[in-house]
């Protein structure tokens, strides 16, 4: 009894009057604290929390740079990396950002009385980097005694303009924000910057039919999904994706943090607890070409044969020890196709489901990257919240970003049952919101909870818009193909240069010859 009432006092203090979602039903923030409970209950006596390793400054900031495919910044050592490639395709904001990252990491190694493999002046010009791109670096670590000239990066050709808005000053249920493709996220947030007013922050309404739409015009040449692109590219739009959202996030004034990777014990066969890329390769040896695990496809199908119209579907649990029992049975028996799916129950099936989410060792959004997406959560503009997540989903890992993406298109299935199911959108955004920003080995914070309508409004864009987020914005197609044409044009001098030595040998042997 004192426990619920410790969750009551907690909504009741993140439903202040001055808050975006002061008007939330009771109902949807009893489903949050039931869930958050739930999530406790299970914790006891469970398995022990990861070990935590003290957090230096310095291996981030390393993190952080290797992440962004310019490790050799900070190691000096020769490599075949995008990092000279890369800098080159920067925006001036995007390159300041990277220079900060740089002396952040130097002057902390200098603190500890350790010197930097290389120093910050052999990375970028010791001109402003708010006036003048830095320079591309050699893998030598060394600066190229002529730069090249730095343009702006311009509008892809594939990507169509937008349609204006309707801006006649009728009043509509739905609000219209115009969201560009073209030109980097952070290039229209640099106002707050400058101290200015953003147009584009506007609170966050409450009622599902008020969440706003976004005009977006189809490029010419088609949309470029995530899935449509090879893997060198799309480790190169991550490359990307962090050095903008960091910059984005900069402007906003959101610090960019980032959980240390820390490497637990964790399974290596069987169901639950194990992490997902190791699930997806024992499921390939049986069925080659998997991409989301077995398991949770097989959950979502019984979801969705059985469950959509099923009233309270997600919020009713179900049995405690039915799913115990089941658990232990899909432990046991799934891979030997000896399981019997006849017996599981429409909200055992969601409750196993919710369990495997959070039983991840390494949470679905990411360890490193979950400081990010819930520093998202106090962006004040949904423009500038979808725009953060979308940079945030191509961030994620091929396997992470498959599951989150079944996940998300079963959500929608349910919310569009709602007048069979009662689970309105904030309903399931409520119950899943918990199970995506806490994960094991984590302790739900008292500041954590107290922004349960955040985290659900996140969950509501990530609903609403998925199939926004699984596009890749056209600033960083662009980014990519300049990156691709740099190399290329690396190469062909490389090859160029090696036929001119070979015809210089054979000159010179032709003439001693003679």
């Amino acid at each position: 009894m004192h426990r619920k009432a410790q969750y009551q006092r907690i909504g009741s203090m993140s439903l202040s009057p001055s808050a975006p979602e002061r008007c939330v039903s009771r109902d949807s923030m009893e489903d949050y604290w039931s869930e958050v409970k739930t999530i406790e209950e299970e914790r006891q006596g469970g398995p022990e929390e990861m070990e935590r390793a003290s957090v230096d400054e310095a291996e981030l900031e390393e993190a952080w740079l290797q992440e962004a495919g310019l490790s050799t910044l900070v190691t000096g050592t020769q490599s075949d990396g995008p990092a000279e490639a890369l800098l080159s395709t920067l925006t001036r904001s995007q390159a300041a950002m990277v220079k900060k990252r740089v002396d952040n990491y130097t002057q902390t190694l200098r603190k500890r009385n350790r010197q930097p493999m290389r120093h910050v002046r052999d990375v970028f010009s010791m001109h402003d980097a708010s006036s003048e791109l830095t320079p591309p670096i050699s893998p030598n670590g060394q600066i190229a005694p002529k730069l090249p000239q730095w343009n702006p990066p311009k509008v892809p050709p594939s990507c169509a303009a937008f349609t204006p808005a309707d801006t006649n000053g009728s009043s509509s249920v739905s609000e219209t924000i115009v969201l560009s493709f073209d030109v980097a996220y952070s290039e229209g947030a640099r106002a707050h910057r400058k101290g200015r007013e953003c147009q584009d922050c506007r609170r966050i309404r409450k009622d599902d039919r008020d969440l706003p739409s976004f005009q977006i015009v189809k490029p010419r040449q088609g949309v470029t999904r995530v899935s449509d692109l090879s893997s060198e590219d799309i480790k190169k739009i991550g490359y990307i994706s962090l050095i903008e959202l960091t910059t984005f996030y900069d402007f906003l004034g959101i610090e960019m943090k980032r959980n240390r990777v820390v490497r637990s014990k964790a399974r290596d066969s069987g169901i639950f607890g194990v992490p997902l890329i190791t699930l997806l390769e024992n499921d390939q040896k049986k069925y080659p070409g998997s991409r989301v695990p077995l398991v949770f496809k097989k959950l979502l199908s019984k979801l969705e044969q059985t469950g959509l119209q099923t009233e309270g579907i997600l919020r009713v649990p179900g049995s405690a020890s039915r799913v115990k029992h089941l658990r232990q049975e899909l432990e046991l028996k799934f891979y030997e196709d000896r399981f019997d799916w006849d017996q599981v129950r429409q909200n055992d099936a969601a409750g196993l489901l919710k369990m495997f989410i959070r039983e991840l060792p390494y949470p679905l959004l990411t360890q490193q990257h979950l400081p990010a997406f819930t520093a998202a959560q106090s962006i004040s503009s949904p423009k500038h919240q979808i725009q953060a997540l979308h940079l945030l989903i191509m961030l994620l890992p091929e396997a992470n970003r498959d599951t989150l993406k079944a996940l998300l298109e079963f959500l929608r299935k349910v919310v569009a049952y709602e007048e069979k199911n009662r689970m309105s959108l904030w309903n399931v955004s409520m119950i899943v919101a918990p199970n995506l920003f806490t994960f094991r080995g984590k302790n739900v914070k008292q500041e954590e909870m107290q922004g349960a309508v955040a985290a659900a409004q996140l969950v509501r864009l990530l609903i609403t818009h998925q199939d926004l987020l699984w596009t890749v914005p056209c600033f960083l197609i662009s980014h990519v193909r300049k990156m691709n044409e740099a190399s290329m044009g690396k190469n062909t001098d490389f090859r160029e240069e090696q036929a001119q030595t070979t015809e210089e040998m054979e000159h010179g042997e032709g003439a001693r010859a003679q």
